[in-house]
């Protein structure tokens, strides 16, 4: 993540160790991880809620691809329905045209 050597660490913890002292120096340490451990723990938590609201939308769009397509299926059925129903004579039409 960050390119920081050993070099850095040493030179960082020396700065460290003159501003805030060995007796506070070990506290500080500890409340410096404990509060990147939150924020690590808090992009984590967010990455992981955009991921899902993506999931969610992946799928909100399948599921409206999948009824579009059901309802053109289902338009073109009854359209064919109709076509071949109305091209076929009717069993009254076939006697009426059998009485003539």
């Amino acid at each position: 993540m960050f390119d920081i050597g050993f070099t850095e660490l040493v030179l960082v913890g020396v700065v460290g160790l003159l501003v805030i002292g060995p007796e506070r120096l070990p506290g500080a340490i500890r409340t410096a991880s404990l509060w990147l451990n939150r924020l690590k723990r808090g992009f984590n938590d967010i990455k992981r809620e955009v991921q899902q609201e993506l999931h969610n939308d992946e799928v909100m769009q399948e599921l409206r691809k999948t009824g579009q397509d059901l309802q053109n299926t289902t338009a073109n059925l009854t359209n064919t329905v109709l076509d071949d129903g109305l091209s076929q004579d009717t069993p009254t039409q076939a006697t009426d045209k059998r009485a003539e």
